[in-house]
């Protein structure tokens, strides 16, 4: 089986091509050593079966990113490179195709985005740039599937085109040349689209848009993910799945260590699936029910905007603000994902290069950046005692996020990255793409985020059961009641707080706490500890080193922060 490497530079559609030669069965792996990601998948066709990896976007292989170093070990053993060329903008796309042709391994172009040419008034030479760069070259659209077939048809006329430059000066001059001979452009007048692009990554009208699609996502990621919980996974759950394991709790007994571990806790002998804590109860509910729904609804807005050509103009947008605490433009990403759930934003964390970035970024997700649910249950309940206390909770978690973000910054040696990213242009969606792109990431979460749940859960039953928990809620007790002003019976929701942080804010309804008390006590639920989804999912991505760390931040910030809040309010 031969393998080929699918490359170019990144927005150039590589995985729109990806996808229309590999199907629906492909495998999502980081590069070995690394946070790298990269996709692999397989072709067949009448004569050979081909191993085809996606390689993480370059735009040059002799780069000094993380993301380069990888593309360059993942070329070494190829048989056949397939280089993946924007149309629209040959130029800057051919530096990396003059690299690859040095590398002595059969190669073919596919031209791409060949639809969006006519629109931009660039007309190529097809044939003349075949003879200039003397490899085959065919033109693509991955969204429409134009020219895959002649693609796949043409592997076998990949060819080595043993080109060697002196250095990068003399590869300009050879590209010069080449788009000379080769492309002609001509006036076109700006469009809808054009005048779009550009009103959108010019802060003064860039930063407004931005905010009204950040509000319309959440919109319709709550709008999808609460639709989805309330008329069709809860009834599933409380119909169909709940008499099942009524019937297991019946069989294991409600007090022996089994029952404990794998059902949980019972209430007026019933089953609670929010807090019973079980294995085969709160295990499976919390992932399926409680983040699943919200996490397929964030992946599609998340998977449209990307399609859409958004999401490198938001990375531009904040990446002033991102550096001055330590990151990049693009790890905003990771941050929006965290407000529609943290664990998918915990995941995305490993397309940041660093240790440093990733720590950074995590911290301050788990910190100040409250999942969609929990904030659904905030504003209801903090929310009933005026616009004013509901403020004071998220004006007190972004001050958070920046204060601290400047803090790390200085504090932890290095530096973060330029973002070099490319602005694609808009273009349309393709519903059959995204929706694959949906499933493939949804498939990752349940494989990678599940596993760590369930285990969590394993080791709070274990606590419990032991009565370690108890003894912790003894020995906080003065914290809680002391330094942060509050009363001894939320301690309760504290605890909770580490399995489900939205229940355990829904459960200072019942405690009659004053205006001030429940706004400590929102804060202080929001930044004390994450979840034990995205706490174990943290702990896969940052190592259990990293991740001890900031627990330890997360711990202090909340010892502070409520102390401070107390003397305030």
């Amino acid at each position: 089986m031969k393998k080929i490497v699918l490359m170019g530079n990144p927005n150039v559609g590589k995985s729109a091509i990806f996808s229309r030669l590999t199907g629906a069965k492909v495998i999502i792996s980081n590069y070995a050593g690394t946070t790298v990601e990269y996709t692999k998948g397989y072709l067949k066709t009448h004569e050979l079966k081909y191993e085809i990896i996606d390689v993480p976007g370059t735009y040059a292989i002799d780069g000094s990113a993380k993301s380069d170093e990888v593309a360059r070990k993942m070329l070494e053993g190829s048989d056949l490179i397939i280089n993946v060329v924007d149309a629209t903008n040959l130029e800057r796309n051919l530096y990396l195709t003059i690299e690859l042709l040095e590398k002595d391994v059969p190669m073919i172009i596919a031209l791409n985005m060949w639809d969006d040419t006519k629109h931009k008034g660039v007309d190529i030479d097809v044939k003349k740039l075949e003879e200039k760069l003397g490899i085959p070259v065919v033109c693509t659209c991955g969204l429409t599937a134009e020219g895959i077939k002649e693609l796949v048809d043409r592997l076998k006329e990949a060819k080595t085109a043993h080109s060697k430059h002196k250095n990068s000066d003399d590869i300009w001059k050879t590209i010069g040349d080449i788009v000379t001979e080769t492309q002609r452009l001509s006036h076109r007048h700006h469009t809808l689209i054009d005048r779009l692009e550009d009103l959108t990554i010019k802060p003064a009208t860039g930063l407004p848009v931005a905010a009204g699609v950040i509000v319309m996502s959440f919109w319709i990621v709550r709008f999808i993910g609460e639709g989805l919980i309330n008329y069709v996974l809860n009834p599933i759950f409380e119909n169909f799945y709940k008499p099942l394991i009524m019937h297991l709790s019946n069989l294991l007994g409600s007090e022996s260590f089994i029952h404990q571990v794998v059902i949980g806790s019972l209430f007026e002998g019933e089953i609670d699936f929010g807090l019973s804590f079980g294995l085969l109860t709160t295990g499976l509910y919390v992932p399926l029910v409680q983040v699943l729904p919200y996490i397929l609804s964030f992946y599609f807005i998340l998977g449209l905007l990307e399609d859409l050509g958004y999401l490198p103009r938001l990375g531009v947008l904040v990446d002033n603000l991102m550096h001055r605490v330590g990151l990049h433009g693009y790890s905003v990403i990771s941050m929006i994902l965290g407000l529609g759930c943290n664990v998918p934003g915990a995941l995305s964390m490993r397309i940041l290069e660093t240790r440093r970035e990733r720590f950074i970024a995590a911290t301050l997700m788990a910190i100040a950046v409250p999942c969609m649910a929990q904030i659904a249950v905030i504003i209801g309940l903090v929310g009933q005692r005026g616009g004013m206390a509901l403020s004071i909770v998220f004006l007190t978690l972004f001050l958070i996020w920046v204060i601290l973000g400047l803090i790390l910054n200085k504090v932890l040696k290095g530096n973060s990255p330029e973002i070099l990213i490319e602005v694609p242009p808009y273009r349309f969606p393709q519903l059959k793409s995204l929706a694959k792109k949906v499933w493939m990431r949804t498939q990752g979460f349940l494989k990678e985020a599940l596993p760590y749940v369930l285990l969590g859960v394993l080791v709070v039953n274990i606590l419990y059961f032991l009565g370690i928990v108890d003894y912790l809620a003894n020995v906080f007790t003065p914290v809680i009641c002391k330094l942060w002003g509050l009363p001894k019976e939320t301690i309760g929701a504290l605890l909770i707080g580490f399995l489900r942080k939205d229940v355990a804010v829904g459960m200072l309804g019942p405690l009659n706490l004053s205006d001030k008390q429940l706004i400590i006590s929102s804060v202080i639920l929001a930044i004390y500890f994450p979840c034990v989804a995205t706490f174990m999912v943290l702990v896969k991505e940052l190592g259990l080193k990293d991740m001890a760390k900031s627990a330890l931040i997360m711990v202090l910030v909340a010892l502070l922060v409520g102390g401070l809040l107390n003397i305030i309010l």
